[in-house]
């Protein structure tokens, strides 16, 4: 990460809004606790930079979702499922699932669309989604941060490493019960 920063200059930051703009809290926890090892990370432009690119990309899956979201839906049934949770969150919490959604893993494009499919005022979910891309940045920021200020360079590599073990580890897992609970499902039952 440091020498990503040291190669590129500014326009790492151009790639952190641009990672944020996807769904970045990996990236942005890296970039921040790397900080420390590089002079070139200044915290304060990484805020920035991943709060603006964190902002466009909800607001764009915001626009996709009112203008294509029906149409789309048609066509990908593993949306499905987690759109109708989010209209029912949308229903019950209202603006603090907007404040919130992007704190879920795995759930923030989905959420973004989903409130555009479900009629969310343009201008009630910009204000919104504005404010809690400025507390996500500041967050992941300052959590990286925090983290990269108890370990050196080598300890960050031993941290991320087992982290990205735990969560592959993780995935593997849920892979494996998933595919076993669907064969279980077609097996017939015996009398």
């Amino acid at each position: 990460m440091a020498d990503f920063w040291a190669n590129w200059g500014t326009l790492a930051y151009l790639g952190a809004a641009g990672w944020a703009f996807l769904e970045g809290e990996t990236f942005v926890l890296l970039a921040s606790a790397a900080s420390h090892v590089s002079s070139a990370i200044n915290p304060w432009v990484l805020v920035v930079a991943v709060w603006l690119g964190s902002y466009a990309g909800d607001q764009l899956w915001f626009f996709l979702g009112r203008h294509y979201g029906r149409r789309v839906l048609s066509r990908l049934s593993c949306a499905e499922k987690r759109l109708a949770q989010a209209n029912a969150f949308i229903a019950r919490y209202g603006d603090l699932f907007i404040l919130t959604f992007r704190f879920a893993y795995g759930v923030r494009n989905v959420a973004s669309a989903a409130c555009g499919i479900a009629g969310v005022s343009w201008l009630r979910f910009a204000v919104l989604n504005f404010i809690a891309a400025g507390v996500w940045a500041c967050c992941f920021v300052a959590l990286g941060w925090y983290v990269g200020s108890w370990f050196d360079a080598e300890g960050l590599v031993w941290i991320i490493g087992l982290a990205g073990l735990a969560l592959v580890g993780t995935l593997v897992w849920r892979h494996a019960r998933r595919s076993r609970a669907e064969a279980a499902a077609r097996q017939p039952a015996h009398s």
